[in-house]
């Protein structure tokens, strides 16, 4: 009996022995249990507390329950979305079939510069196409497109689009390719450049600077002829817009508006062309300051000559020169900042025309002077035919009021070519003979020698006429101009 206590109690010293040993493992299966239930359940609660909160909508109430849009996750990369891999894009959409309408929209950002002497203009606008792909073709229930920038138009089919008689062009960069690409969910494609162009404009300067400017900018397709590809105006009326500050310092822009033509090229066929036309008026104040006017002045400058004594030959034709020249270097300056044209400008009728009125103001004093100068010596021939038979007195001055003895004392002279008549006022006459008792020979031979004649009239017949012929002469040529070309 004994033993079997003792075999009992050592038996169940044993088993609690065994538990002991065991007691750690089974508390730390335990506590790796009660780890894991509580990080599942903070799992749960995190999933919930950042999953969208759907707003379950009253009864009656208009909102509805969202539906996850597909081309919102990232759980499908875009070109395996739009199916990109799986198509050829070199060729056309709907390849082999009817020409694929292209449609284009412009908005005009800038008209930075216009040239006349490189005859081209520069300008910066948004361009626009539109066409339908369905290659592109994505599933999406309330999404309406997905937006793309430059990288994927490369993957994909574009029409090529260039600019005719285009100089320089270039599509912005800065900060990234200003290109935009969106996608809509039935293929309809949107792509947008911004791109600046300078291109050819034929001017006509004949009517310079009362000028009226018509310049284009030409888009067509460089490949594809009408038979694959159609341009347009996306629409008429709204297809060509511009920014509210488009302007130019010396031009006002009248009119902008779009056509469409044909144009045929005999190697390769025919192709659907677009204009975007705008009309420019040239403002003519700087003009009227920079050049008319100072024209004007030096045409009214020469006229003052014509009140100058004409004795003052040093005054008369230093103005004259001084005018002559300014109207050559204002000639100069403006046909320097214009084009080599082979025909007659507006400006270059009116400079030139007030170039020979300042001219012609220079050859009146040249006429005045020279026919001063051959009546005064008409007058001392004419002095010299006359005999003189009689003494006259030392140092002897008549000026045409002498006394009637006086005057017929000098023998064969007539009293009309000495005296002066109060209503014809001829010209002073100053004689001086010496006194002594010469016959008559010898004092005819003195008064040859010695009498001289001066015309010192204040002014003469051909400056009283040009005072009122030059300023009349040019006031009806401004009125022919400037009724002819504003």
């Amino acid at each position: 009996m004994f033993n079997r206590e003792v075999i009992r109690t050592a038996g169940f010293n044993r088993t609690i022995a065994g538990i002991l040993q065991i007691m750690p493992y089974f508390l730390k299966t335990i506590l790796i249990l009660c780890c894991l239930t509580i990080a599942a359940e903070s799992k749960k609660h995190r999933k919930k507390r950042w999953a969208p909160q759907v707003e379950h909508p009253k009864q009656g109430s208009p909102i509805l329950r969202r539906i996850p849009d597909l081309t919102k996750t990232r759980a499908t990369k875009s070109e395996h979305l739009l199916r990109v891999d799986d198509h050829d894009f070199t060729m056309r959409p709907a390849f082999g079939g009817p020409a694929i309408p292209v449609g284009v929209d412009v908005m005009v950002e800038s008209l930075d510069s216009i040239s006349e002497v490189d005859m081209d203009f520069t300008m910066t606008l948004y361009l626009r196409n539109y066409w339908k792909d369905e290659r592109l073709s994505f599933p999406s229930t309330t999404n309406r497109s997905m937006t793309f920038d430059g990288r994927l138009v490369k993957k994909i089919w574009a029409p090529d689009v260039f600019f005719v008689h285009s100089k320089r062009s270039f599509i912005h960069d800065t900060t990234t390719d200003n290109i935009m690409l969106r996608i809509f969910p039935d293929g309809n494609v949107l792509y947008s450049i911004r791109v600046t162009v300078t291109a050819m404009c034929n001017m006509d300067f004949s009517r310079f600077p009362l000028d009226t400017q018509t310049c284009s900018l030409e888009i067509e397709s460089y490949a594809y002829t009408e038979d694959d590809l159609m341009l347009y105006w996306k629409d008429e009326k709204e297809a060509l817009k511009t920014d509210e500050k488009v302007s130019l310092s010396q031009f006002l822009i009248q009119k902008f508006h779009t056509t469409s033509k044909l144009a045929f090229y005999s190697s390769t066929g025919w192709y659907n062309r677009l204009y975007i036309n705008f009309t420019l008026r040239r403002h003519i104040f700087f003009f009227l300051l920079q050049t008319y006017f100072p024209a004007t002045l030096m045409v009214m400058l020469s006229w003052v000559s014509f009140w100058i004594d004409r004795r003052a030959v040093p005054a008369r034709v230093s103005l004259g020169i001084t005018t002559v020249l300014t109207m050559s270097t204002i000639i100069t300056g403006v046909n320097a900042s214009m084009p080599r044209v082979s025909y007659i400008k507006a400006v270059d009728i009116y400079l030139w025309v007030s170039f020979v009125f300042v001219f012609l103001s220079v050859l009146e004093y040249a006429a005045v002077n020279y026919l001063t100068t051959v009546q005064e010596k008409n007058e001392r021939k004419l002095l010299q035919k006359f005999p003189c038979t009689c003494g006259i007195a030392k140092d002897l001055m008549f000026d045409g009021t002498l006394s009637e003895a006086d005057a017929n004392s000098l023998a064969g002279y007539t009293r009309t070519s000495i005296i002066t008549d109060d209503r014809v006022k001829q010209d002073r006459m100053v004689v001086h003979l010496p006194i002594g008792g010469e016959s008559s020979s010898q004092k005819k031979k003195r008064l040859r020698e010695f009498v001289g004649m001066r015309i010192i009239k204040n002014t003469h017949s051909i400056d009283k006429y040009s005072r009122m012929i030059f300023p009349a002469s040019y006031i009806f040529f401004n009125l022919v101009y400037w009724s002819a070309y504003l």
